[in-house]
């Protein structure tokens, strides 16, 4: 999320001083939605540097902003209120009064009346499709999302599916934000064009593995592994500029590509020439935050027959051995995006 923040600073920064066709004043109440909030502590550190950022603005500033939380109904928004106050992260030093709302439902649904934001953000959650792309039926077997072993309808699939979110989530944006208004979007991509080329989403191979290696023992149905697929993509480059085109709602005024690695780990200059140790904690790490998405899926979809820890386990050691031998990375596209107006 953190690896977002120049874009969006800069973002931010153009809409009250540099940009000549959206007028903004003192006394706009600026209407800003983060979309795919979740409901930890990062949505509370998201909200607390865009303030930090307006109000370096100065006399620019606004004097009062609304922020929309929003998430699927299933997000545990109590926690994230209860959170708010108690967390004195939103309270930063500034003259800017600051009012927040829950906004549940899909971004792929219609949130909010039209024109009535200036600007909304999301980190990392567009790469969650609406849905398991139709067609799949068992032609993925033991891969669970798009891998390199994938065959060509499945790809099919997960990039017509994409196109379709991705066009619907523009489109409704587009009937929301004002003209002049602003959008941030940073979601997991990949860097090449053909995806049986290269893994760029290891996190979801890796579960793959632990799950096939499962069934090979017995403790999984070779046949519920051949049905599970996970609803997530990562759009090439192109993928993404042809949608936005296409759509027509946006200007795209930049995109910037960043490496997130797996674990974290913030030496990002010398991450490509780094081996993990073992015993470092790593897998471990990544086997939380895979759980945290994963679980729920995993036991609707197995049911009683799968033990949650036993997988997680396996996983966070398949993890160690594979940063032992290789280091891997999200690629991850931050775009900034313009609400085009009458004169566009």
């Amino acid at each position: 999320m953190t690896k977002t923040w120049p874009v969006l600073d800069e973002t931010l920064k153009e809409m009250f001083i540099t940009t000549d066709e959206y007028e903004f004043t003192t006394k706009c109440i600026l209407k800003i939605a983060d979309l795919g909030c979740s409901s930890g502590p990062n949505t509370l550190l998201v909200i607390s540097h865009i303030i930090e950022q307006l109000s370096k603005l100065q006399e620019h500033a606004p004097r009062e902003i609304q922020v929309f939380l929003n998430d699927l109904p299933d997000n545990d928004f109590n926690n994230l209120f209860k959170l708010m106050s108690t967390n004195t992260n939103t309270n930063t030093n500034t003259n800017i009064e600051c009012y927040i709302y829950g906004a549940p439902g899909s971004f792929y649904g219609r949130l909010f009346p039209n024109n009535s934001l200036h600007f909304a953000y999301s980190s990392y959650s567009l790469h969650w499709l609406s849905q398991i792309p139709q067609g799949l039926e068992k032609n993925n077997k033991e891969n669970i999302c798009i891998a390199t072993t994938s065959p060509p309808q499945v790809f099919e699939a997960y990039s017509n599916q994409f196109e379709r979110d991705f066009t619907t989530f523009l489109k409704l944006r587009g009937e929301e934000i004002r003209g002049g208004g602003r959008m941030v979007l940073g979601f997991i991509g990949r860097s090449v064009a053909d995806p049986t080329s290269k893994d760029e989403l290891k996190t979801i191979t890796l579960l793959s593995e632990t799950l096939s290696d499962m069934v090979a023992e017995g403790l999984l149905k070779e046949e519920d592994l051949h049905s599970f697929n996970i609803p997530v993509y990562a759009p090439s480059i192109q993928e993404i500029k042809t949608a936005i085109q296409s759509e027509g709602s946006f200007n795209l005024d930049k995109m910037e590509v960043v490496l997130v690695p797996l674990d974290a780990n913030e030496d990002y200059n010398n991450y490509d020439n780094m081996v993990s140790d073992k015993n470092n904690g790593s897998g471990k790490f990544v086997a939380n935050y895979v759980r945290a998405f994963a679980e729920p899926m995993l036991v609707a979809h197995f049911g009683s027959s799968i033990n949650v820890d036993v997988v997680f386990d396996v996983y966070a050691k398949k993890t160690d051995e594979h940063l032992s031998v290789e280091r891997s990375s999200y690629f991850t596209p931050v775009i900034s995006l313009t609400r085009k107006t009458m004169t566009d």
